[in-house]
């Protein structure tokens, strides 16, 4: 679905972040990012939801080339892309409910055409019981599974979650795991981007580390 063919990139004159990297997404993978920190996972993850564009190289998404992708097309390719941030990027002011809503809202969408299928998914990541709260009294786990829920409502060919353990505790972080295995069972493909080995070990899955801007895949 996605590949990347010798991509490098820089910020204006600097060095460049990542160098000759190359790799594919197949259809119902699943891999792991990894290396220490500072080393381009994020940036990586940002070319693959196109928010960057390459400074050189060829990157291929759905069979477009990356470099011949307008405007009016990404909100098109971005809705098979769906990505958990960091940071949860939640709205406070909205409930979790309607934080999962949202993209489906913004495209117009009534709501009666999907109100099942946001209450079906919050209770398949097991917030059944918290729809209806806000943000402020979730915990760190809580706020992920909204974030993963919301990045699926959409039915995404690709799942991109950058250290979606980072904020939670052990079992929590199994949890999740527990839930993007799942996921992809069910055919969405799926890349973790992280640092925590031992989440890395529970799993046999293709690993990917970047390191010195250099990529090299493990499969």
């Amino acid at each position: 679905m996605i590949s990347f063919e010798n991509v490098g990139l820089r910020y204006g004159m600097g060095p460049e972040i990542l160098r000759d990297v190359s790799f594919d997404i197949p259809e119902r993978s699943f891999q792991f990012l990894t290396g220490p920190s500072g080393a381009g996972k994020t940036t990586l993850l940002r070319l693959l939801f196109m928010s960057l564009r390459p400074t050189r190289g060829l990157i291929t998404i759905f069979g477009k080339d990356r470099a011949q992708v307008t405007r009016h097309d990404l909100p098109e390719i971005r809705r098979r892309i769906g990505i958990v941030f960091q940071d949860f990027r939640l709205l406070e002011h909205m409930t979790t409910w309607e934080n999962v809503a949202l993209p489906l809202r913004v495209r117009g969408r009534d709501e009666a055409s999907y109100a099942s299928d946001v209450t079906e998914l919050l209770k398949w990541v097991g917030l059944g019981d918290r729809m209806h709260v806000m943000p402020q009294v979730l915990s760190g786990g809580e706020k992920q599974r909204v974030a993963i829920a919301r990045a699926l409502i959409e039915q995404p060919d690709i799942l991109l979650a950058d250290e979606p353990t980072g904020n939670v505790d052990p079992p929590m972080a199994h949890r999740l795991l527990r839930l993007f295995i799942e996921l992809n069972r069910s055919g969405t493909a799926v890349l973790i981007a992280t640092h925590d080995l031992g989440l890395m070990d529970q799993v046999e899955a293709r690993r990917m580390v970047l390191e010195n801007g250099h990529l090299v895949t493990h499969d």
